[in-house]
């Protein structure tokens, strides 16, 4: 085996869109999950409606799905997907929101970067709308930080 084959985008003479055309249409998902890490007077302002930019979650929630039907066009070798489903979720916690991104499709491929897309995505909405608040006297952000974005499921029927 050759090093290109490990890598099923890579020829050699460069890269190339993978063709899934031969692979069986099925229904798939995937779910991914991150927190955005926030001071604990920004998480009441959120919860009492009071930050200015308007209402953060439902903001986030419609960026999330705005980035998971535009995926293919913000990561190269992505296939456009035919997307039957999507689900976003907050848990907010004292210091930080976990966001839970549910992505359906059906299809030849998988929707795993759909779903850490939206949830990425979903995420800096919630800072962007809240770094007024969230920044200190000097303009930084010390304390305010995304983590822990990762798939943790992934299904095929």
């Amino acid at each position: 085996m050759n090093n290109n084959e490990e890598f099923t985008h890579l020829r050699e003479n460069g890269i190339h869109m993978v063709d899934v055309s031969a692979k069986a249409e099925q229904s798939r998902k995937a779910v991914s999950s991150g927190n955005i890490y926030l001071k604990k007077e920004t998480i009441s302002k959120i919860q009492n409606s009071e930050i200015k930019k308007g209402n953060v979650l439902t903001t986030a929630q419609i960026a999330g799905i705005q980035a998971v039907k535009n995926t293919s066009g913000i990561i190269p070798l992505c296939h456009p997907l035919n997307i039957t489903g999507i689900e976003i979720e907050f848990d907010v916690k004292e210091d930080h929101i976990n966001c839970k991104v549910s992505v359906n499709s059906k299809g030849q491929t998988g929707v795993e970067m759909e779903a850490i897309t939206g949830c990425s995505v979903a995420l800096l909405t919630i800072w962007d709308m809240v770094k007024a608040v969230e920044k200190d006297s000097d303009g930084q952000y010390p304390n305010t930080h995304i983590s822990n974005i990762k798939v943790i499921k992934k299904e095929k029927n």
